[in-house]
C-alpha cells in the first residue's frame, strides 16, 4: 500500500532538475527578447516602417499635383468673380462705343469746305488763339466751335453730323441766325448756327447725313459771309470738332 502511494506521489510531482538549473525551460521568444540587441533592432525597424509610410504618402500626394494641360489652362484662364464683373462692364462699354456713329462733316461735300475760324484751344499757340477769337463791336470772345465756308462764298446744304433728336430750333435770332441743336447718345450735342433756314423742327429724329438747313449769315460773324458755325458739346463742355471729324 505504501509503495502504491509513493508511486502515485511520484507521478504527481514535477521532476526536479539538478542544482543550478531552472525548473521551467524558457521559450524561444523569451530567449530572443533577452538579447541586448533585440530592442534597438526593433526601434530601428519601426522607424524604417514609419519613414517608408511617410515617403509613400508624400509620393502619392505628389502624383496628384500634375493635371491635364488643358484643364490647367482652363483654370488659369477662369476669371474670379470680381474679374468677371469687370469684363462684363468692359464688354458693355465696348458695345456702347460700337453703337455710336462716327461723326461726319455737317456738309454734303467736305472737299468744298474749309475751316475759316478755328476752335479756341487754351493750350494752343498765341497765333492760333488770336485767330480763334470772335469780335463783335468792341468785344472779343473765344470761338467755342469751328466756322465752315466755301472759297466762293456760296451757300451750301447743312446736314446732321450724327443721328439724334432735334432738341432746339431758334429761327432768325438777331445775332446768330437760325440755330439748330441735336442731342445724341452719351450726352453729346451738336449745334448748327448761322443758318438761313431750318428743315427740321424740335422733336424730330434725324439720321446722320439728313439735311437740316442751309448755311447763311450772322451778325456776330458777318465778316465770314455765308458760313456754318458748328459746335460739339460733350457733357455740357465744348470740344474741338476738328478732333472728332474725319480727315479729308
Amino acid at each position: 500500500m505504501n509503495e502504491q502511494n509513493k508511486s502515485n506521489q511520484n507521478h504527481g510531482e514535477t521532476p526536479k532538475k539538478s542544482q543550478g538549473e531552472l525548473v521551467n525551460q524558457p521559450s524561444s521568444w523569451k530567449k530572443l527578447l533577452s538579447k541586448r540587441w533585440v530592442y534597438p533592432a526593433a526601434y530601428v525597424a519601426a522607424a524604417a516602417i514609419i519613414l517608408t509610410l511617410v515617403w509613400v504618402y508624400q509620393d502619392a500626394s505628389m502624383k496628384k499635383l500634375p493635371q491635364d494641360p488643358a484643364k490647367v489652362s482652363e483654370t488659369a484662364k477662369t476669371p474670379t468673380a470680381s474679374e468677371a464683373g469687370k469684363e462684363t462692364k468692359n464688354d458693355k462699354a465696348v458695345e456702347v462705343t460700337a453703337t455710336v456713329e462716327d461723326m461726319a462733316w455737317p456738309v454734303a461735300d467736305a472737299k468744298d469746305i474749309k475751316v475759316v475760324k478755328p476752335f479756341f484751344d487754351e493750350n494752343g499757340t498765341p497765333e492760333s488763339n488770336q485767330a480763334a477769337m470772335v469780335q463783335y463791336n468792341d468785344t472779343f470772345m473765344p470761338n467755342v466751335g469751328v466756322d465752315l465756308a466755301r472759297d466762293d462764298d456760296k451757300t451750301f446744304e447743312v446736314k446732321a453730323a450724327l443721328g439724334g433728336k432735334v432738341t432746339r430750333v431758334e429761327v432768325n435770332p438777331p445775332l446768330t441766325g437760325t440755330v439748330i441743336e441735336i442731342t445724341h447718345d452719351n450726352d453729346v450735342k451738336t449745334v448748327y448756327q448761322a443758318l438761313s433756314d431750318a428743315k427740321v423742327k424740335e422733336g424730330d429724329v434725324v439720321k446722320q447725313g439728313d439735311p437740316i438747313g442751309t448755311a447763311g449769315r450772322s451778325e456776330i460773324e458777318k465778316d465770314l459771309g455765308n458760313h456754318l458755325h458748328f459746335e460739339v458739346h460733350e457733357k455740357g463742355t465744348p470740344v474741338n470738332p476738328e478732333e472728332l471729324l474725319p480727315k479729308k
